[in-house]
């Protein structure tokens, strides 16, 4: 998105008042003692961009109190939730993004409680966040995250309107990535993110590190509680949700990140459907018509089973032929009906499609050494020795003077 015009800083005003940002008195509750505010005031003009943003953190536990100012460069992102703005630290020059949205007062905000948890690689880490309030009284939360500057959807779209195939070197460095930020969240959080797509994943044009983004959506997703089946954008829909089921499992990730690598790979969705129907009628095209069986394991309490009868299409000829085979095997393996027989994050990275990303003299297409892939933590916790083997390269156990990385270290 272009620039918008930078203002000379003055007040805020909104139905003529001045913006003053206010802190809820059940802050505590939200915020972490070392994230708490004691004032802040938004100066700037009435866009969002060229205000500046002045917070204080600290002051607990006899640490000094410090103020943090941040310059709104330009909007990078709208939607229903609110705004993504690009902005600038203005006491160390940093660069961040901050994702504004209305907080309802009655209710802790899940997402900022997500985020605050989590701390991996290839998922964007949250670095501070605060409150505001404008003259009608609205409260706002700003979580201020890394800046990262494109998404895998941006740089898809930059080689489909240059006609061509995205390198398979960057479909594996990045659909890797994607399996190894969600087998985090899956086993060390017990988070759904429940809104994968290539909007969501921000990827750095320089060391090709790709980070999960927008936690809007995710839950953590408890055995025996039901949760809401209009979720998860349409092309990226697991076909259970699409079925109305309310109990469902991480499994529904993996499913979109499979739509995701297909994406990749053809340049183009696989399931681009209209609606919700025809998502559906999509996705029968490749697969074939759903039995009876497949149906009960996505959703044992739909009985409609007024279905045409359609024969799955041939993955072989759901690709070119070039298509590298274990390409074609990893998207079968994971665009499964049965969400129990989708792989998981863990046995998906563990994929031999990614094993040039496991040579020694592996290298991005310029020559430069490939992003950390293989510093594993709390998400190898429970995996078996053969798995943790695969994922681990032998070169990267020789370098660490392991002959078998175990699980937790």
């Amino acid at each position: 998105m272009a620039s918008l015009p930078l203002g000379p800083p003055h007040i805020e005003r909104e139905n003529g008042g001045v913006g003053v940002m206010k802190i809820p008195s059940h802050r505590s509750e939200i915020m972490a003692d070392d994230k708490e505010i004691s004032a802040a005031v938004v100066q700037g003009n009435d866009q969002v961009t060229g205000h500046i943003i002045s917070t204080t953190v600290g002051g607990k536990n006899g640490e000094p109190k410090q103020t943090i100012s941040y310059m709104a460069e330009r909007v990078v992102g709208t939607g229903s939730f609110g705004i993504v703005f690009q902005a600038k630290c203005l006491e160390t020059g940093e660069t961040l993004a901050i994702k504004k949205v209305l907080q309802d007062r009655r209710y802790k905000n899940r997402e900022l409680q997500l985020m605050r948890s989590m701390d991996h690689p290839n998922v964007v880490s949250l670095k501070h966040c605060f409150f505001s309030t404008t003259a009608r009284n609205e409260l706002f939360l700003n979580l201020v995250m890394e800046y990262v500057p494109e998404t895998v959807y941006r740089i898809l779209k930059h080689y489909s309107n240059a006609n061509q195939r995205m390198p398979l070197i960057n479909v594996k460095l990045y659909t890797y990535q994607i399996f190894r930020g969600l087998a985090y969240i899956h086993t060390v959080q017990g988070v759904s993110h429940r809104d994968v797509k290539p909007q969501n994943l921000l990827v750095d044009p320089l060391t090709h590190t790709v980070k999960l983004c927008d936690f809007g959506s995710a839950k953590i997703l408890v055995k025996g509680e039901a949760n809401i089946s209009y979720i998860c954008s349409r092309y990226y829909r697991a076909p259970e949700l699409i079925f109305g089921a309310a109990e469902y499992t991480t499994s529904i990730d993996i499913w979109s990140a499979g739509c995701v690598l297909a994406e990749l790979l053809l340049g183009q969705p696989l399931f681009p459907g209209e609606t919700a129907v025809d998502q559906l009628v999509e996705i029968i095209k490749v697969l074939g018509t759903p039995t009876r069986e497949e149906i009960r394991c996505m959703n044992p309490n739909y009985t409609e089973f007024r279905f045409p009868q359609i024969k799955a299409h041939p993955w072989h000829k759901v690709f070119h032929k070039r298509m590298p085979p274990e390409a074609i095997d990893l998207a079968s393996r994971l665009l499964q009906y049965s969400p129990s027989l989708r792989c998981t994050a863990l046995e998906a990275c563990a994929h031999p499609f990614f094993d040039e990303l496991r040579e020694p003299n592996a290298r991005l297409p310029n020559g430069r050494p490939l992003p950390p892939l293989f510093n594993f933590k709390q998400e190898l916790s429970g995996a078996s020795p053969e798995l943790i083997n695969k994922l681990i390269p032998e070169h990267v156990r020789r370098q660490s003077g392991l002959s078998f990385l175990h699980p937790g270290t």
